[in-house]
């Protein structure tokens, strides 16, 4: 049976990747130099490989180094997620479930993900909240996030993921908006409108997403970042006075105040599921089996 890595040994080699050296990594970790040093040694042995190069104060990963740690993140990571998993079952309090989304993603698509494992857990409490890209994909990688939601089919930094849907996107309009009345329309409509974007292009896969699809419309769109993150997404088309890619359903919308119309041609977006890998979930596992 081949060795695994010890996880203190892990914890400690991390440290000195991370410091690029021994010396701030020992002050970090309250260990002497030489103890330290000893211990990423022992690492060495029990992986069988070069880890570091040293040179001098500094040490630089080897290419076994780099694997270990990026994926030894990952490992860390499940390893506190298992200690809390077990500490919760010996206090046999509820089992609590936190559902990470981004911005692109409203509170009414999630709930229609995860009714029916709200329905198959009555012991479980949920939490759903809205983040960021970044730090949607950092809580999970924590393990504070159980289940990341976004919009995007790009591998993420060492989470496990799966395309778990895809929805067709319709556009929310001011209600007195010149193409408000009329059902359905192109993207190439909107070509002299302002389209609001929950992130700028480059910095989200789903902007891009929409970005590109008005440019094989065949016109380069104007856009504004919404200035009002949280809300259903299309509060947007109040806020910017722009067309707002949603998935809501087609009809009026927020008291009459937007509508909501079809495209003549299906704009269809993918949901990606991200969680942590190493890692188990019997109420993960009744979202997922949604997956197409």
């Amino acid at each position: 049976m081949s060795p695994t890595p010890d996880l203190r040994r892990l914890t400690h080699f991390i440290a000195v990747a991370e410091s690029a050296g021994f010396t701030s990594a020992a002050k970090q970790l309250h260990l002497s130099q030489q103890a330290l040093s000893h211990s990423v040694q022992q690492l060495e042995k029990e992986i069988g490989a070069a880890l570091l190069i040293r040179s001098g104060r500094h040490v630089m990963l080897t290419p076994a180094g780099q694997t270990l740690m990026d994926e030894g993140r990952a490992l860390l990571a499940a390893a506190t997620t298992l200690t809390a998993h077990t500490r919760a079952a010996a206090s046999a309090q509820p089992d609590v479930f936190v559902v990470g989304h981004s911005p692109a993603i409203s509170n009414h698509d999630v709930y229609a993900l995860i009714e029916p494992a709200i329905a198959a857990a009555p012991h479980t409490s949920f939490t759903v909240m809205q983040l960021f890209p970044e730090r949607l994909t950092a809580g999970v990688r924590d393990g504070v996030v159980q289940l990341g939601l976004r919009r995007a089919v790009v591998p993420q930094d060492h989470l496990a993921g799966a395309v778990i849907g895809y929805e067709p996107l319709r556009v929310a309009l001011p209600a007195q908006h010149r193409l408000a009345a009329r059902a359905p329309i192109g993207i190439a409509d909107l070509a002299d409108d302002v389209i609001a974007l929950w992130a700028p292009p480059g910095a989200s896969y789903y902007s891009d997403f929409l970005i590109n699809a008005c440019r094989r419309a065949g016109f380069e769109p104007h856009y504004r970042v919404s200035r009002v993150q949280g809300c259903p997404p299309e509060v947007a088309a109040l806020t910017e006075s722009a067309a707002a890619f949603v998935t809501a359903p087609a009809g009026p919308a927020l008291n009459g105040a937007v509508m909501i119309v079809d495209l003549d041609e299906p704009l269809l977006v993918p949901i990606q599921a991200l969680w942590q890998p190493h890692t188990s979930s019997a109420v993960r596992d009744l979202i997922l089996r949604r997956r197409p």
